[in-house]
């Protein structure tokens, strides 16, 4: 059985005034994703856990997968009781739950110093405000270099087309101009940040504050308010608080996955216009928890993670090119500056409305019919029948491919031969670069698919939206529009080299299908930390789909690799020291691999041999449990289940 390290996090001390639980929650990713976790549990204690109310702790165990771990755990004490009664639990659960943990030894001691396999420490008196960005939660920036780290890294996004001046643009009859480093979307969005109210109320809070100094957003940038749970439009209303988001431009849009998945929706016209034929370096800031390359919106190459009061700060600036402590935000009636310091809210002014606004019956009446739906989900025809009836006109949900052709025994498992790169990838290739979840280009496979069938383009979604239609995510595999592809020089997007057509730039779809029906298979080279973010199955469903055999790589993301294994990928590492670069790999070689046929004998091989030409290097073999091993062999885990159902003999 494979046992993880459980690494013990220990604080100590509290957070200072002004800061909060994003601040909080990004420090610990950076210290956690430079320390490594990944395959790891994380444990928190000591004595600084108490000073952590639970709101601040769902948001740091919902970064999780930011910072790798496979778990991140908080132990059970009075505040986790607390909130159970807060939340509309009854007592003799709260009770049940109290008994339980202390017979168990699960309630929290803080005294008491637990033996774990790796300890890191902080203490929450260090902690300073701070965003993330531009490309990864990791990337902490503490908010008095913001700016000079801004614009440092700004020129990076700059290309040959990068227009330098301030560009005319009118947005809703106004006259405007929009530049490099502007913020074009500020969004308080995300599941992470959302539920907890006191950064939902210091936001609004700011808010109010900004108006009542005659403080507005900026014209260029795109606002919107998606909470995560409808409590809080409830606890707003009561505080009063609503009237000076929307002023602000902070208009309700929904609840669930907005902005931080990528459905931001189009800038405005003009904007997008402006943007895309200037090539300009413009930038998101939003409350979520991710913000990796090509996510968030096509129009936005710099995307920065922030808590809600910081959003709404950055939504009056309107650039990444400001110091908070030294730029005003503005003037107020009497034409004095206004600064941040000057709007923000104190911990005591948070904490009053906290008390006075938030009451357990609200997540009574709320979740009360949580799972009931609307009219429209309600008027839904509901389908008969033991087997789901497959429409083959529908864009939206078509039946996989992942049956077809199956026999009853597993095939034995084979060695791969001459196999064409299809992508060379460098670090931190994230599940957005494998499988972005945003919106779907008119001139890409997937939109050209789309306007085939009949689809409109104002109609053709997102797609997250259509991941139930195997033919829109193949085409979007490895399509998003950040993706380095190796085998290019200076080309960003779906595109690759097609050997079989004399090396000419394709899709990779394209090249995937002509590769495919020639019977050649695939291969994709990476760095390090592969497959990391969102554990989005699509990322592996869709290299399989591609024809892709095998991955190798430097290191991978923990859920990655598991689901590569579950749609039959084999995922290979590079040996200690070893990369693309030091075996002066270029990606136009064919690659065969032999040794993984030791898996029909009952063993999984630890490494293989990796050919090319008249070179070879040995690869890991990352198939690290029988099970997985079984799951390879069956094809994948779906064909594995499938196969366990059906009775013996048939």
């Amino acid at each position: 059985m494979l046992i993880p390290r459980v690494v013990g996090f220990k604080l100590t001390g509290k957070l200072p005034t002004g800061t909060t639980a994003t601040d909080l929650a990004l420090t610990i990713t950076q210290i956690l994703r430079k320390h490594g976790v990944v395959g790891k549990f994380v444990e928190f204690y000591g004595p600084g856990v108490a000073e952590i109310p639970m709101a601040n702790r769902a948001t740091i165990g919902n970064m999780s997968p930011e910072y790798g771990s496979t778990c991140a755990i908080f132990p059970i004490d009075e505040e986790t009781l607390r909130y159970m009664r807060l939340t509309g639990r009854s007592e003799s659960q709260v009770e049940l739950i109290s008994t339980y943990a202390k017979l168990q030894g699960l309630w929290h001691d803080p005294s008491v110093e637990p033996r774990f396999s790796e300890v890191v420490e902080l203490d929450l008196g260090t902690v300073v405000p701070s965003i993330a960005g531009p490309k990864r939660p990791q990337d902490r920036i503490s908010l008095t270099d913001s700016k000079a780290e801004f614009v440092k890294v700004l020129p990076t996004y700059f290309t040959e087309k990068t227009g330098k001046a301030p560009i005319a643009v009118g947005v809703n009859g106004k006259a405007t101009t929009i530049k490099n480093g502007d913020v074009v979307i500020a969004s308080i969005t995300s599941c992470t940040n959302t539920s907890n109210p006191s950064v939902m109320l210091g936001a609004a809070l700011l808010a109010k504050k900004a108006v009542e100094k005659g403080l507005t957003s900026k014209p260029w940038v795109k606002t919107t308010l998606a909470p995560g749970s409808k409590v809080v439009m409830d606890y707003y209303e009561r505080a009063g608080l609503m009237p000076y988001m929307e002023k602000l431009g902070f208009n309700l849009v929904g609840y669930g996955c907005v902005t931080c998945i990528g459905n931001s929706g189009p800038l405005p016209v003009e904007i997008s216009k402006a943007v895309n034929e200037q090539d300009l370096a413009v930038a998101a800031v939003l409350s979520g928890n991710r913000n990796f390359e090509g996510r968030i919106s096509p129009d936005v190459k710099m995307n920065y993670l922030a808590s809600p009061p910081l959003v709404v700060a950055y939504a009056l600036a309107g650039t990444m090119d400001h110091d908070f402590e030294k730029d005003s935000l503005g003037n107020d009636a009497n034409g004095a500056p206004v600064f941040l310091r000057d709007i923000w809210p104190s911990a005591q002014e948070i904490a009053a409305v906290v008390e006075s606004s938030i009451t357990s019956a609200m997540f009574t009446k709320d979740y009360a019919g949580v799972f009931d739906g609307d009219h429209r989900w309600k008027a839904l025809d509901t389908p008969t029948g033991k087997t789901f009836a497959w429409d083959a006109d529908s864009t939206y949900v078509r039946k996989p491919p992942y049956f077809e052709g199956m026999p009853r025994n597993p095939i034995p498992v084979k060695d791969i031969k001459d196999a064409r790169v299809l992508a060379k990838l460098g670090d931190s290739v994230t599940t957005d670069h494998i499988s972005p979840a945003g919106n779907i280009k008119a001139d890409s496979p997937a939109g050209k698919y789309l306007a085939d069938h009949g689809v409109d383009r104002k109609d053709f979604n997102s797609y997250g939206s259509r991941r139930g239609n195997h033919e829109v995510m193949i085409r979007g595999t490895f399509a998003n529009i950040r993706l380095k592809n190796q085998l290019l020089d200076g080309v960003e997007g779906g595109f690759t080299r097609n050997y079989l057509s004399g090396g000419e730039q394709a899709t990779i779809y394209d090249a995937s299908m002509q590769y495919q029906s020639s019977g050649v298979p695939l291969v994709i080279l990476a760095g390090k930390e592969y497959g990391s973010g969102s554990s989005r199955d699509w990322a592996a469903k869709g290299t399989a789909l591609l024809g892709v055999k095998a991955v190798i790589a430097q290191s991978y993301e923990r859920i990655h690799r598991s689901n590569l294994i579950g749609m039959g990928v084999l995922p290979l590492q590079y040996l200690e020291g070893q990369s693309a670069q030091t075996l002066n790999l270029s990606g136009d070689e064919l690659f065969s691999i032999t040794g993984i046929e030791e898996l029909n004998l009952g063993s999984t091989p630890r490494e293989v041999t990796v050919s090319y030409g008249d070179k070879s290097f040995r690869a890991l073999v990352r198939i690290d449990t029988p099970g997985e091993a079984d799951y390879y062999r069956h094809g994948g885990i779906m064909q594995y289940v499938l196969r366990s159902l059906l009775p013996s003999g048939k």
